[in-house]
């Protein structure tokens, strides 16, 4: 008789779960998957895939003003949100089907339920149902965090609920200026709504490179939508349909919708974890974990947003797949958390790859950038008030390319390429080495010369 039920239990099905389960089954592991929602995870059902299904759509009206300049006339138009909610609702359970499929494909099996530790090797589903397993991994993802309670927080819906509204606000105030707020931002502002972002910092886009910070507030306000930063959301007050918004400033803002989009927390609520012994991190509450995704129980791991290191789903997957890797393949992988290419599907979208300039000239003596801010040629003919910018930093010293930084039209996808070359620590001679493609935006990053800046640190005495 098997010393356990299952050589893993994976507790989430969501992206790093579901990739962890899939290859430990095709190691020949006894597989066990539970997921109490929906299989997908954050991702796939309320996040990253819906998210840009509706910043694509919010791109056409832009696309039909443009076509103006290029000679077409286009008549009459309408959008009807219940339809684009509809359609995204059809997708997004094709893609949960497929999740499904290919974890079964994979001989794992599916449990649709709760499941809670009861010790180091014993997991008890809302069944009833007690379970072994030899290792249990922990991939419940994360979920919106509305911060500090205020008066009529009720009444303040997060993305989960964003994506479900019955219909399109008219109005609607955001509070947060990280991806979230801001890709929603203009995915309201894209539709039609009158949006305001709010923000407690002294600009949006924390932690990102200052130049980007700048930039991309700059072009959001050209779009017309209004950012206040230095100031919080004090009390929200509701009046049949509509809600006042009082901000920490004494001033007040109507609105049909109010969004708190200022951070998301790890799911570790409720998980039995204390009682199986797993450690929390105290520094940012998610799962503790070592460099091999291992908690503080030896045959315990926890992969993706529950550890609450990088918050973002292609390493939530590599992270799965190296620990399947390691414990059940015999191939020990360790994920190397550096040089992580991100993007923000705002307007304007925004793509980046290594260090800032910031942390850069922190890190390094002698630091040179690169940089341009032009108008695209798409803009030329459309008429559009909207430029372009492209930032490269470089190590004065090795001449490697530590950051490139990229805000306007394909910024993700140009940044995805070149991340492979930062990632091989690609000098600033190799950029320049290649030969540009024209006519493109991205031929700027192997056609810039001249360093916009030059930053020497100078040695302490």
């Amino acid at each position: 008789m098997a010393e356990f039920d299952v050589d893993l239990f994976v507790i989430g099905g969501g992206s790093g779960g579901v990739r962890a389960a899939r290859i430990a089954a095709g190691y020949g592991a006894k597989v066990m998957v539970a997921e109490e929602y929906r299989m997908g995870g954050t991702c796939v059902i309320r996040g990253c895939v819906p998210k840009k299904l509706f910043v694509i759509g919010s791109h056409v009206h832009d696309e039909i003003e443009d076509a103006v300049g290029f000679g077409w006339s286009i008549g009459q138009v309408s959008f009807d949100w219940t339809t684009l909610v509809a359609n995204k609702d059809k997708e997004i359970a094709r893609l949960e089907g497929a999740y499904t499929s290919n974890v079964e494909k994979s001989g794992a099996r599916i449990v649709k339920t709760r499941a809670v530790l009861e010790d180091a090797h014993t997991i008890r589903l809302a069944t009833g149902e007690k379970v072994t397993a030899k290792y249990i991994l922990i991939a419940t993802g994360g979920a919106p965090n509305h911060g500090p309670i205020v008066p009529g927080i009720e009444h303040v819906i997060s993305s989960n609920e964003a994506f479900h509204l019955k219909e399109l606000p008219k109005r609607i105030v955001i509070q947060g200026g990280g991806y979230i707020a801001l890709e929603f931002a203009g995915i309201f502002a894209g539709f039609g709504s009158d949006v305001t972002v709010i923000y407690r910092g002294d600009n949006i886009l924390r932690g990102f490179d200052e130049d980007v910070r700048k930039h991309v507030r700059a072009e959001m306000e050209k779009r017309g939508i209004t950012i206040l930063t230095g100031r919080t959301v004090a009390k929200i007050d509701k009046h049949g349909r509509d809600f006042t918004t009082h901000l920490s400033d004494g001033s007040s803002i109507a609105s049909d919708q109010v969004m708190f989009a200022i951070g998301r927390h790890p799911n570790v609520g409720g998980l039995g974890l204390e009682t199986a012994g797993v450690a929390i991190n105290p520094a940012n509450g998610g799962i503790q974990v070592d460099g091999w995704s291992k908690t503080s129980v030896d045959n315990i791991y926890a992969v993706g947003d529950v550890t609450h290191r990088t918050n973002l789903t292609p390493v939530a997957i590599r992270e799965g797949h190296a620990f399947a890797d390691t414990v059940f393949g015999k191939r020990p992988v360790q994920v190397d958390h550096a040089t992580i290419p991100t993007a923000v599907f705002s307007q304007p979208e925004v793509g980046t790859v290594g260090l800032t300039e910031e942390e850069a000239r922190a890190q390094f003596s002698h630091v040179d950038i690169y940089k341009t801010d032009f108008r695209p040629i798409k803009a030329t003919m459309s008429g559009r008030d909207t430029r372009v910018l492209m930032k490269l930093v470089v190590d004065g010293v090795s001449d490697r390319v530590l950051g490139c930084h990229i805000v306007g039209d394909g910024a993700a996808e140009i940044t995805q390429a070149v991340a492979i070359a930062v990632k091989m620590k690609a000098t600033k001679a190799d950029f320049d080495a290649t030969i540009a493609l024209h006519p493109t935006a991205s031929e700027e990053l192997v056609t810039m010369r001249t360093p916009s800046a030059r930053h020497v640190r100078q040695a302490a005495e």
